[in-house]
């Protein structure tokens, strides 16, 4: 049987991943006394990556490694394979989510004092079970409220290698940097949030 190069196993195993891989995950696939070096290891994804020009795929570095995605200008039509509509968010949730990616580590009363509106436990719920955030501690004052920050997986989600990556507010005003594409739920779906100190008979 012919032994596979180095390429090919790299790349087979970033297809059937699932998932980011590491370059400690990747070496971990060879016997120990022939394992490739990280170095021989970039140099590989280089190449692959090279390969991919041009094409409807790439490899992306994320948080959590290296992995074969889909690219974004051809995700509107590769969609069209699953029958499931992509999980839609109100705006409530992504603002809370916001600012904890760009505040972390913040209590959940310090988003509600910035937003003005309460933080529902169903927001905090979602985003723990889409473990894009998590409890990194606990804010030394009264009643020690929690401390959330976002988690490696939300990097994944969102194509980040680290917190640098995240656009610039100044981007996050720009519409254009937006695009049509976010799909919002109603911004105030009832019972998702009320507004903190309603006025007297409101």
């Amino acid at each position: 049987m012919t032994t596979p190069s180095l390429q090919q196993i790299v790349e087979g195993a970033l297809f059937a991943a699932g998932g980011p891989l590491t370059l400690e995950q990747l070496q971990t696939l060879f016997p120990e006394e022939g394992r490739p070096e990280r170095a021989d290891l970039l140099e590989v994804i280089a190449v692959l990556s090279a390969d991919y020009t041009g094409r409807g795929i790439e490899i992306a570095q994320v948080a959590g490694g290296w992995r074969v995605q889909v690219r974004a200008l051809v995700a509107p039509w590769v969609g069209r394979l699953w029958d499931e509509k992509p999980a839609r968010y109100s705006r409530a949730l992504l603002e809370t989510l916001a600012l904890i990616a760009y505040r972390q580590p913040i209590t959940r009363g310090e988003i509600e004092d910035i937003r003005g509106v309460a933080v529902t436990t169903q927001i905090v719920k979602t985003l723990s079970e889409r473990e894009w955030i998590r409890v990194v501690g606990h804010r030394d004052v009264p009643g020690r409220p929690a401390l959330f920050a976002t988690t490696r997986k939300f990097l994944d989600y969102f194509g980040l290698r680290s917190l640098n990556d995240l656009p610039t507010l100044a981007e996050l005003r720009d519409p254009a940097f937006l695009g049509d594409d976010l799909d919002l739920a109603d911004p105030n779906p009832p019972g998702l949030e009320q507004p903190l100190n309603p006025l007297p008979g409101a």
